[in-house]
């Protein structure tokens, strides 16, 4: 059984959390291990545990002091776990935690291939696509609060 768990940078899991980061989104890209942690320590980080592994991992980054508008980054899953509902579940207690603390809108930069994943949980396309890290991204938000009530 799979299990998300809410953790910080300072959580023993947190380097299990970055292993998995640097093995799937960083190396096959040829990124140094460890280029995307500048924002950990004040960041949320959701991981998915089966079996007391981390197999899957999400961080979410204050944009704002006030903390209402945040970034969806670094989300990862094990290769062999891939396709099973694992990223679906981070999102999913990504997006509750924001709602209990008032969380208003999560943006993120989307791989091209992960578009449909994220257009499925609610995310919508917004601006121009653009270059990051060689490789074609969208700007993606989902508001949380409808300002107009």
């Amino acid at each position: 059984m799979v299990n998300i768990e809410r953790i910080n940078y300072l959580s023993p899991r947190y380097p299990l959390e970055t292993d998995l980061r640097n093995r799937i989104l960083l190396r096959p890209i040829g990124i140094p291990d460890h280029a995307w942690e500048m924002h950990d320590e004040k960041a949320w980080h959701f991981v998915a545990i089966e079996s007391d592994t981390v197999i899957g991992c999400v961080v979410l980054n204050p944009l704002n002091p006030e903390k209402t508008k945040t970034q969806l980054m670094q989300m990862a899953v094990e290769t062999a776990q891939q396709g099973k509902g694992i990223g679906k579940l981070l999102v999913q207690e990504l997006l509750s935690f924001c709602e209990t603390t008032g969380i208003k809108e999560v943006v993120c930069h989307a791989r091209e291939n992960a578009v449909p994943f994220y257009l499925k949980l609610g995310f919508e396309i917004y601006d121009e696509p653009f270059m990051e890290v060689g490789m074609s991204h969208y700007h993606m938000k989902i508001r949380l609060v409808d300002e107009n009530y």
